[in-house]
């Protein structure tokens, strides 16, 4: 099998895959989405670029793609980078997960709505672009939210807001920046929340992340993680919520308050996995491999 991986081109876990895919005998190359050379005419499309390994490859030789990350761009570029994953989607290549999956998992607002409209419990939340309006939501959600950036990962640009006055200076510096001001109720989970990997419908594993320094469970903020084992709702919720979303491979964020009440946050559709390998000890990689060949013949 030949196996395409768009993504940094820095070991990591990228490189975890490739040599998961290399021992069970696939050829697998990774590419950078940025560095990929697109031309169109009378011949046909063509997706060029260098892959790790330093050679020049078409895009399209690969039986299939394993989609591992978009880079921060511009909105032209995001587009273009979408527009590239829609094309060699339409060559017939099965993209792991496809570009409809990714534009909706990677807005955190999209993903929500598709959510709600799906039935799926939700945290009470509000998106808008003016000031006035986010502070009429600010209030509406009983003046302690989680501002967060619409696209973001890793609980980066994440603040809880308890004050007014707070408040207003955020989304005003927001604003100025072109920021939509996306805000959630502030649910109380005593700063831990459960991150469920999900597979073709199919829940394979869960952590619990734990808060060292602040409300955020994340480990990329210094979080700690320990095995969970999922309960039947909680497997439920995070597969519906890929199946709303699209996603085939993803990480699924949920949180339990005080109460018991459980909610769906996010879905994460390049999910990493090296605190979630750590202590479940699944293997990620060699799982996706040992999928891909039953479904890739």
């Amino acid at each position: 099998m030949r196996i395409l991986i768009l993504g940094q081109v820095d070991g990591g876990l990228n490189g975890e895959l490739v040599l998961a895919a290399r021992s069970r005998g696939h050829r697998c190359e990774v590419v950078s989405i940025p560095s990929v050379r697109s031309t169109l005419g009378s011949s046909g499309v063509k997706l060029l670029a260098k892959s790790d390994s330093g050679l020049e490859i078409d895009l399209r030789e690969f039986d299939v793609c394993l989609m591992r990350g978009m880079p921060p761009g511009s909105l032209e570029q995001i587009v273009y980078r979408m527009d590239l994953l829609w094309t060699l989607e339409q060559t017939g290549m099965p993209i792991i997960n496809p570009p409809k999956a990714m534009e909706c998992a990677i807005d955190k607002f999209l993903t929500l709505s598709r959510c709600q409209q799906a039935g799926l419990s939700i945290p009470e939340s509000s998106c808008s672009e003016t000031v006035e309006e986010a502070l009429t939501a600010f209030q509406e959600l009983g003046g302690d939210v989680i501002a967060k950036p619409i696209f973001g990962a890793e609980g980066r640009g994440m603040l809880r807001l308890t004050d007014f006055e707070t408040a207003r200076r955020v989304f005003y510096t927001w604003q100025q920046i072109g920021a939509v001001l996306f805000q959630q109720r502030f649910i109380d989970a005593e700063m831990s929340d459960i991150r469920v990997m999900v597979l073709d419908g199919k829940a394979i594993g869960a952590i619990r992340r734990t808060g060292t320094n602040d409300f955020r469970a994340n480990c990329a903020q210094q979080g700690t993680a320990q095995r969970h084992v999922f309960t039947q709702e909680e497997s439920e919720l995070a597969v519906a919520a890929c199946r709303a979303t699209g996603v085939i491979f993803g990480g699924v964020d949920l949180i339990r308050d005080t109460e018991g009440q459980l909610y769906l946050l996010e879905v994460n559709a390049c999910p990493g996995w090296k605190h979630f390998q750590a202590v479940t000890e699944i293997n990620i990689p060699q799982r996706l491999m040992s999928w891909l060949e039953d479904q890739i013949s």
